[in-house]
């Protein structure tokens, strides 16, 4: 399938019907895509919730505040890196502190901040839960690709990810 035709630009050929419209090289590529992270997010995701009691979304709150380290994150940025509103993230934080995966503690920069970190056990949860999930993405996100593509394929969704964060608003 030829994604993009001459036609002077890369909008490929054009829309005039709806059977052009659901057969465009474009749209079907970009359905593809949302259509394999779905599928790879409900597959990735009920494994971690099976195997370790977190969902996916936890999951990725837990890998930020891992790359943060001490003494970890205000909720504004937690919200940030995840898009998702600041009462979102509250709610979510509230459900992990309550599990004991996180604490909030004093943000020594503001004293009437509070930041959000991982405790002894969201530390020892980030880690199994990554074991699994890295055995999942072999499985199921590398192994059908050809291995001779795959360092440029998680290059390219590098790529297209940081564009995409690029275009977002910033939370002020």
């Amino acid at each position: 399938m030829q994604i993009v035709e001459d036609r002077g630009d890369d909008r490929g050929p054009e829309i005039s019907t709806p059977e052009d419209a659901a057969n465009n090289a474009l749209v079907l590529a970009f359905g593809r895509l949302q259509g394999a992270a779905n599928r790879l997010e409900y597959i990735l995701g009920r494994s971690l919730e099976r195997e370790c009691g977190i969902s996916h979304l936890m999951f990725e709150v837990l890998l930020i505040l891992g790359r943060a380290g001490d003494p970890g994150l205000p909720m504004r940025a937690i919200a940030q890196e995840q898009v998702l509103t600041t009462g979102g993230v509250t709610r979510l934080v509230d459900r992990m502190e309550a599990a004991g995966l996180v604490e909030r503690t004093a943000d020594p920069g503001d004293r009437r901040g509070r930041l959000v970190r991982l405790t002894p056990t969201g530390e020892e949860t980030t880690v199994r839960a990554a074991r699994l999930h890295r055995d999942n993405i072999l499985r199921y996100f590398l192994a059908p690709l050809p291995p001779e593509d795959r360092d440029r394929f998680a290059e390219d969704l590098r790529l297209l990810s940081h564009s995409a964060r690029d275009e977002l608003p910033r939370l002020p």
